[in-house]
């Protein structure tokens, strides 16, 4: 990083540690200002990463940026997140200990991106293989489906995670990631059932009703208008003009396909979506005597149906509660208010639970089978900022504990590392003063008397408890501490700036008013379990005791889960990444300094830079020291042939380093001022010009030798068609040595590479023989290397090429991915089917979809290939099974498609007809059909159309027309419709 250090007056400091006046916030802020303004969006406080989101791409992530960032020493280069990615990565296998990367900022800060830029460059640069791939693939595929369920357009972003995420990558020890896990926590459930204005709900419901086929839609009993649904109106921001709800839709669907959703799967989740929106449109009416009923029936049957629950238990579920005295269970009516509440409270619940569930399916998908031997683990941490906002409810409250324990686990790891490397070093320590929020996070999590178990207690006794009631039980409890206040014990002027439902929290990062609204709902909830793979779901108030346990509210299970979250953190070694917005607008370039000097407050950046600067700005290893400076000092240039530590003291004396500016440990010098440091980089920069002209004379000396040569080499340029002759010897010998030496330079690196420079005339046929034999030993070489998978892929690859190549537009896209040896695993076959193959060999797997005979329906199928016949599954039973010797040939059209006919006899009364199929990975799945049947020459590939047999002396046809997008239907004139995307030109 040093060698940016002389651009400091343009571009600041590249490490707040080295400011000069590091306790100015002014400094600190003009320092990112400046920063900023040059597109520089990254700097750091020591090792922690401050971050600036942009707002505009900058091309700062591709590959090529990966690689230079790629094992380099976490100094030498610009700050980055990828010198974060790569530097957590290398002390991972170094040090064999486990790692964790926090990512914090606030909403429209820049959190997911950068948890995505992370993820994208372990998968670029780690090691890879078949299982890797699928893994890698698996962890990518992960992000678009958690933020379809778990993101939503809010005031301050468009695609804002509402809810907490932490991921482990876990890395074999190759240093491949070969599994993960996913820990989620504190969705954000209110938003299910109400947005603020010109805010959406999460993504998934807007993304189905626009994107999802008729008919799944008729299945789901649902219409193509957002409007048609209360829990989709309350914001008035159906459409967002950064967001194609049906191209993301799309994207989602594909994602679940590749983390391990099979078809069920995926309608049983939407089957739940499809649930809440019903939910929402349920309306009661009130009786006279104030008891609620129930009056859209339509709904109960949908989402009887689509629950499958019991339309009467669910209606009087949704009308009554339960109350459990005296061990008898008893049933008292709701009134509107009330049975209002406890569909929403449903309603969040049935979403809250689903996402659960949908993250411990990804898991699933994620997990490494075998565990792996010295298997390391780099974690990620995704999680909301502290934020102040004009109303704060119980789950900003719950968001800012979050922070303030956060805050508690920062200082104390950036204590332990300076503290840790002082004493590796041999440094004496001396102890730092910071603010201790202990104090703050006890009043909220201390048993029996924080304000956490107040609400509990509120929540879960008998009697008329209610939100106020909590607030006058915060009051008689905890009414004296110092970081808590309410409207009824604050003074007159604080009491103008309070409501009477609120109660104020003197955070670390400042004060918070918030309001006890449905503080009670909104920590208690609804529940809901799990059976048979069946999500249930069953309304229950805060009286019942199911299992005769004492029921968690929701501010308990956040607790209970947030600790789980910091003894993960405090088992890994950490990286911090700060994430900063730098408007609200969401504009590039704009630098709004009131809003980030909130932020650099929230994130706890001055009390993090003064903790690192309480003792040396700056540390480095004698090597890296010596190696730039030692030109500035005779007796260590241009070489030190001694001990490090020794000529470090030795140049630092020459220096004129003070006592007080330095200390020498173990490794690493120490330099306690900025100044020093920057006084030796002007230094050097006088040195390299000083340099640059010593270097000068031994070159204008050379010029007069160099003009000589110069004169021998053009008389022999002149004579160099004749034999050889004193006039032309030099000139030949200079010709044959360069090409020789060039030829050294640029030979072949793979025996596909046919490039070979040109010879001079002397030496052409000694040229044609070097490169025959070369080439012979290029391809004797790459032989005895190869294994027999990779001699099995190549083969594959080959027959591939002789069917496909030039003939089929998807080809291309195909040839760099290998092929693998099946789609499908033992687990996802049914046992009576494998006990019904017998004793035959399964080949090859893959999931397939069949397109009927009547009407060309898609059905779900797989398509199993043994050693002597195609079969077609679905589920326990064997449809239909094709002897190769029997298959006529296979149709499959010339675009970028996956339909095939594998055609079948006419005259075989076993077969109905030719069996019209789809794979995505239709390249693969004919060449592993033309390979098994030998078929390879009856592949035809067809323009325009495909003429089948039905059945019965019957024709069919499929048509092949270009599109925008992929399509599959049955046309007007019968026909089967085919429209897929041009992908490449022939």
């Amino acid at each position: 990083m040093e060698s940016a250090l002389t651009a400091r007056d343009r571009v600041g400091v590249q490490d707040f540690v080295l400011l000069e006046n590091h306790t100015s916030e002014a400094a600190f802020m003009e320092n990112l200002r400046k920063r900023f303004k040059e597109n520089l969006i990254y700097t750091y406080i020591g090792s922690v990463l401050v971050s600036v989101n942009p707002y505009k791409d900058l091309e700062i992530y591709t590959k090529n940026h990966m690689e230079r960032y790629r094992g380099v020493n976490f100094y030498e280069v610009s700050p980055h997140i990828y010198a974060v990615s790569d530097n957590s990565y290398r002390s991972m296998r170094t040090e064999r200990k486990d790692q964790c990367i926090l990512i914090s900022g606030e909403s429209g800060a820049g959190k997911t991106e950068a948890s995505k830029k992370i993820l994208q460059y372990y998968a670029v640069t780690c090691p890879a293989s078949d299982q890797v791939e699928t893994v890698k693939d698996r962890l990518l595929q992960s992000n678009p489906v958690l933020e379809a369920f778990g993101n939503a357009k809010t005031l301050r972003n468009d695609n804002s995670s509402r809810f907490g995420k932490y991921m482990d990558i876990q890395f074999d020890f190759k240093g491949a990631p070969v599994g993960g896990h996913i820990l989620n926590y504190l969705l954000e459930k209110s938003r299910v059932v109400h947005q603020n204005h010109g805010e959406r709900n999460f993504h998934i419901f807007y993304q189905l009703i626009e994107g999802a086929e008729e008919d799944l839609l008729r299945r789901l009993g649902l219409e193509r208008n957002p409007q048609q649904y209360q829990y989709l109106v309350k914001g008035n921001c159906p459409k967002v003009s950064s967001i194609n709800d049906r191209s993301d839709w799309k994207v989602v669907r594909k994602a679940l396909s590749v983390v391990g959703f099979n078809e069920d799967e995926v309608e049983e989740l939407l089957n739940i979506i499809a649930s809440v929106l019903h939910l929402g449109n349920i309306q009661y009416g009130g009786e006279d005597s104030g008891n609620a009923y129930i009056t859209t029936d339509t709904q109960i049957k949908y989402l009887a149906r689509l629950l499958g629950v019991d339309g009467l238990v669910l209606k009087e579920a949704l009308t009554h509660k339960k109350i459990i005295a005296k061990g008898e269970e008893l049933k008292s009516p709701l009134n509107l208010e009330q049975a209002a509440s406890a569909r929403d409270a449903l309603s969040k619940a049935v979403y809250g639970r689903t996402f659960t569930w949908l993250v411990n399916k990804i898991n699933v998908s994620l997990a490494y089978r075998v565990t792996p031997h010295n298997a390391s683990v780099i974690g990620l941490l995704d999680i909301y900022g502290f934020e102040v906002f004009q109303h704060n409810s119980f789950e900003q409250f719950c968001i800012n504990y979050c922070n303030e324990k956060l805050q508690q686990l920062f200082i104390e790891l950036t204590l332990k590392s300076e503290q840790d490397e002082y004493e590796a070093e041999g440094i004496t320590w001396e102890p730092v003063q910071y603010f201790n929020n202990k104090i703050i996070c006890d009043l909220v999590e201390e048993k029996f008397k924080g304000i956490i178990s107040i609400l509990d207690e509120e929540c879960l006794r008998p009697g008329d408890a209610s939100d106020i009631t909590f607030l006058e039980k915060l009051e008689n409890t905890v009414g004296g501490h110092a970081h808590l206040t309410t409207h009824k014990l604050a003074d007159g002027k604080t009491r103008k700036v309070m409501g009477r439902e609120e109660f104020r929290l003197l955070h670390y990062a400042g004060e918070v008013n918030y309001n006890v609204n449905g503080v009670c709902v909104r920590a208690h909830g609804a529940v809901m379990c799990m059976s048979d793979n069946k999500i249930l779901t069953q309304c229950f108030d805060r009286a019942e005791l199911k299992d005769n346990k004492r029921p968690e509210t929701a501010a308990t299970q956040f607790k209970t889960s947030l600790a789980k979250l910091m003894e993960i953190l405090m088992s890994k070694e950490p990286s911090y990444v700060r994430c900063i917005k730098p408007n609200d607008a969401k504009q590039a370039g704009r630098f709004d300094e009131v809003l980030i000097r909130h932020q650099v407050k929230y994130l706890g950046l001055m009390e993090n830079l003064r903790v690192r600067r309480a003792g040396f700005a700056y540390r480095r290893h004698y090597e890296t020291f010596l190696q730039r400076y030692k030109s500035l000092c005779p007796e260590t240039w241009p070489s030190w042939q001694g001990k490090l530590a020794d000529g470090v003291s030795t140049l630092v004396k020459h220096l004129g380093y003070k006592p007080e500016e330095y200390k020498l440990g173990r490794s690493k010098i120490f330099i306690r001022f900025p100044k020093t440091l920057f006084a030796t980089e002007d230094a050097l920069e006088t040195r390299k010009h000083s340099l640059a002209l010593s270097r000068s004379l031994p070159v204008f000396l050379s010029v007069s030798l160099s003009a000589c040569l110069s004169l021998r080499f053009i008389k022999g340029f002149i004579y160099r068609h004749n034999e050889r002759c004193p006039e032309n010897e030099y000139f030949l010998d200079y010709v044959r040595y360069s090409f020789l030496m060039k030829l050294r330079r640029n030979l072949p690196k793979t025996v596909l590479d046919k490039s070979w420079p040109t010879p001079p005339t002397a030496l052409i046929e000694a040229s044609e023989q070097l490169r025959k034999l070369y080439m012979q030993n290029m391809v004797w070489s790459y032989c005895k290397r190869i294994n027999p998978e990779w001699k099995h892929q190549l083969e594959q690859k080959m027959v591939a090429s002789e069917i496909f190549k030039n003939k089929k537009d998807n080809y291309p896209q195909s040839v760099p991915k290998l092929f693998v040896g099946t789609r499908l695993n033992g687990e996802e076959i049914n046992p009576k089917v494998l006990q019904s193959l017998g004793s035959e060999k399964m080949k090859y797997a893959v999931p397939v979809t069949k397109y009927d005979r009547k009407g060309y329906k898609a059905r779900p199928r797989q398509l199993l290939l043994t050693s002597n016949s195609a079969v077609i599954v679905e589920e326990a039973k064997l449809k239909q099974r094709i002897d190769y010797a029997a298959l006529k040939g296979i149709s499959v059209s010339s675009l970028s498609d996956g339909v095939f006919v594998l055609h079948v006899p006419t005259e075989d009364k076993k077969q109905k007809g030719d069996v019209v199929l789809q794979s995505d990975h239709i390249i693969e799945t004919l060449t592993k059909v033309a390979i098994c049947a030998d078929k390879v020459n009856s592949i035809n590939i067809n323009q325009g159309s495909i003429t089948f047999t039905m059945g019965q002396g019957k024709e069919g046809i499929i048509d092949f027309t270009s599109g925008s997008e992929l399509l599959v239907a049955k046309a007007k004139n019968g026909h089967l419709s085919v429209t897929a995307p041009r992908l490449n030109s022939r």
